[in-house]
């Protein structure tokens, strides 16, 4: 039902965007950078938080970034990860396929400045064997998201 949640997002915008759909599990960052043969910074992971004023909001960042606690306060204050059984409940989507894509609930969707690093990203579509490719601004675009920037620096080790 959530990969149908995705594909029926896609067809009401208009948007002619592939489901990547594989036999091997996509759920994790690793997992899926692994499958498609891609760095895991290319992996566009979404991420769902809690914020003090018990709003909801959707962060999609890339695979090997880790959010900046006092970035993301600066932005949307105080905020904590919401448990998986409210991801999925919330999002329509498993762990492991969440995306800001045929969404249960209406949510904000944020795109942390760190996805622009990349020409093309790949975040999950609804299901841990599932996934799109598309350039960050068009993600934006398709999900009517707002750039912030919340990551920590990724630093390259050679």
């Amino acid at each position: 039902m959530s990969l149908q949640s995705v594909r029926d997002f896609f067809a009401r915008a208009g948007h002619d965007i592939p489901i990547i759909e594989l036999d091997t599990s996509t759920a994790t960052v690793a997992l899926a950078a692994e499958a498609h043969g891609v760095e895991p910074g290319r992996i566009a992971k979404t991420l769902a938080f809690r914020l003090a004023d018990e709003r909801v909001v959707l962060v999609v960042a890339r695979g090997d970034a880790r959010i900046d606690n006092r970035k993301f306060k600066d932005t949307f204050g105080k905020g904590r990860m919401l448990p998986g059984e409210d991801v999925e409940r919330l999002t329509g989507h498993p762990v492991g396929g969440v995306c800001p894509f045929g969404l249960a609930t209406p949510l904000p969707v944020y795109l942390d400045e760190s996805l622009k690093d990349f020409d093309e990203v790949m975040p999950a579509a609804g299901g841990v064997h599932t996934a799109v490719r598309l350039s960050p601004h068009k993600l934006a675009e398709v999900v009517g998201g707002e750039w912030v920037a919340v990551c920590q620096p990724v630093t390259e080790i050679a």
